[in-house]
């Protein structure tokens, strides 16, 4: 039987054992966010905490509970977004308290990837990785594949993976008619939803779930702060033009900015 080791479920002497055996420990995170009809709003953490309860049973790390504190949520009226600078202390707070612990890696898995959350959360993690204390990994659990087309919302392949995970959550027939329909409608940015399934969701997770075993084996034989930095450098260069269209202070302000451009 697989064993998962969930923090709050520990006493210190198990989670000293733990430290010294495979000092890492997995965040999942997530967001309560309108996906559209076909969607519940706790997609986000729902994937993340599914994703991530594999992910520890498969390398023996320990798990903490699923938190939803989102930046930047779609602005409608039923999601909520907490302040930026909220979520980004509250990051910096928790990655400080769990190398206080003694963790030497950190694997934040955010189900929430809209662009100032990511920027954010890639630039936070760079920060304190290159401190080495401790090494963070963060990202979606898609993200490490390097297929920036999986990276949908409320789409193919969000959908395929709560499919996968949640099935009697997702309503299907829900999606507004035709074959593009509108954001303000769907809350679809990716392939139509209509075409995703369980197996397909099944087969993404496996290969993202081996992409992250890699990574974790990797930082903790080379400690290879340098491929970390790369890929947070990436992610940051990939919202380039998100970020030079409508930033303009503050993320808040450029996901309103980016909402009236896709709505109006």
């Amino acid at each position: 039987m697989t064993t998962t080791y969930r923090y709050a479920e520990l006493r210190p002497d198990q989670l000293t054992k733990r430290l010294e055996t495979y000092p890492v420990v997995i965040a999942p995170w997530g967001a309560l966010e309108w996906h559209g009809p076909h969607l519940p709003f706790g997609l986000d953490g729902l994937v993340a905490e599914a994703f991530c309860e594999q992910l520890a049973a498969r390398t023996g790390a320990v798990l903490l509970p699923t938190t939803y504190l989102p930046i930047t949520a779609l602005p409608h009226p039923q999601s909520i977004s907490i302040r930026t600078e909220v979520v980004r202390g509250t990051w910096l707070d928790l990655l400080s308290e769990l190398g206080r612990a003694g963790f030497r890696l950190v694997c934040l898995v955010s189900g929430h990837y809209a662009q100032g959350h990511e920027i954010v959360l890639a630039d936070l993690a760079d920060e304190v990785s290159q401190r080495s204390a401790p090494l963070v990994l963060a990202g979606t659990p898609l993200a490490l594949l390097g297929e920036p087309g999986l990276l949908d919302h409320a789409g193919r392949w969000e959908t395929s993976q709560l499919l996968h995970y949640r099935p009697e959550l997702v309503e299907l027939t829900a999606v507004p008619a035709g074959p593009h329909p509108p954001v303000s409608q769907s809350a679809v940015l990716g392939e139509d939803p209509r075409v995703a399934s369980a197996e397909q969701g099944r087969q993404v997770v496996e290969r993202a779930l081996k992409a992250w075993e890699t990574w974790i084996d990797r930082l903790l034989r080379d400690n290879d702060l340098k491929a970390l930095h790369q890929l947070y450098s990436s992610r940051r260069a990939s919202y380039r033009t998100y970020v030079d269209r409508y930033f303009k202070g503050s993320w808040e302000a450029a996901i309103e900015a980016w909402w009236a451009e896709h709505t109006g």
